[in-house]
């Protein structure tokens, strides 16, 4: 059995045991049939109202498997490193914020819904959880289209102009914001669009040979011509998708937009 079953299944029996927790619930790959050795553990876990003030969540995740850190991350998730280096996410949220279940239908694809309830003594969660199901948001829009060719436009035009002023690292880091919004046009293009919002998630098996080799000619190393590259490529590869996709959705930029980025990034 991977360690990662054993976690969940000792996050379950937990649950269970301890009076304080109102009701569990998993996302992430195990919900998906996406686990593996190298897979994160992720639980929503609410607490009953009343207790919790007093509860102690550093001490609930080291009963469920020997830690090494638990710490707060930028986005206020509480992370584990079990000992096992396993990664584990913990949202402790009063029961009276179950509610947030329901936000999380735009966000993706929950096909097995079944597979993200642990324990429940309310009679509240299971009725939420399969509110997640069904298809997810309609990704192919003019909406998301535009959104992503307008924050590609505002991210090349800072990393290029961060690259001449001479500030590569900060180039180099802009370039990913870059690659995400290109990613996701690719993604429309193929109708691969489950992984919107993580755009590199399974890239590998997701989008053609062809676009994927598109993809790696605008990665780059700390490397002034290499980075330079990569933003050209990346504006090409843009050029192409407008080429493609302005047949089928309304787009706020057009090709004499296109053609200046390409003038101002040979100055």
């Amino acid at each position: 059995m991977l360690i990662q079953k054993k976690i969940i299944n000792n996050v379950k029996d937990k649950c269970i045991q301890d009076h304080s927790v109102s009701a569990c619930m998993m996302y992430g790959s195990f919900t998906k049939g996406e686990g593996d050795q190298y897979s994160d553990v992720e639980f929503y876990i609410f607490i009953a109202d009343d207790l919790i003030n007093s509860f102690n969540s550093r001490h609930w995740i080291s009963e469920v498997s020997p830690v090494d850190l638990i710490f707060f991350n930028e986005y206020g998730t509480e992370v584990a490193i079990f000992s096992s280096l396993i990664r584990g996410e913990f949202h402790f949220l009063p029961e009276a914020e179950m509610e947030i279940i329901k936000s999380f239908k735009p966000t993706g694809v929950f096909p097995d819904t079944d597979s993200m309830y642990l324990y429940d003594s309310t009679e509240r969660l299971k009725p939420m959880l399969e509110g997640l199901s069904g298809d997810g948001p309609d990704r192919m829009t003019d909406g998301n289209v535009n959104f992503a060719f307008n924050n590609f436009v505002n991210a090349w035009l800072m990393g290029v102009n961060v690259m001449k002023r001479g500030e590569l690292a900060r180039s180099l880091e802009i370039l990913t914001h870059v690659q995400k919004y290109v990613l996701q046009l690719i993604r429309i293009q193929e109708q691969s669009v489950e992984r919107w919002l993580n755009s590199t998630k399974n890239l590998e098996a997701d989008i053609s040979t062809e676009s994927y080799y598109d993809y790696v000619s605008f990665t780059s190393k700390l490397e002034k011509n290499n980075l330079s590259l990569a933003y050209m490529n990346a504006l090409e590869k843009i050029e192409e998708l407008y080429n493609t996709l302005n047949n089928l959705y309304v787009i706020d930029i057009d090709r004499k937009f296109l053609r200046k980025l390409f003038s101002y990034f040979n100055k």
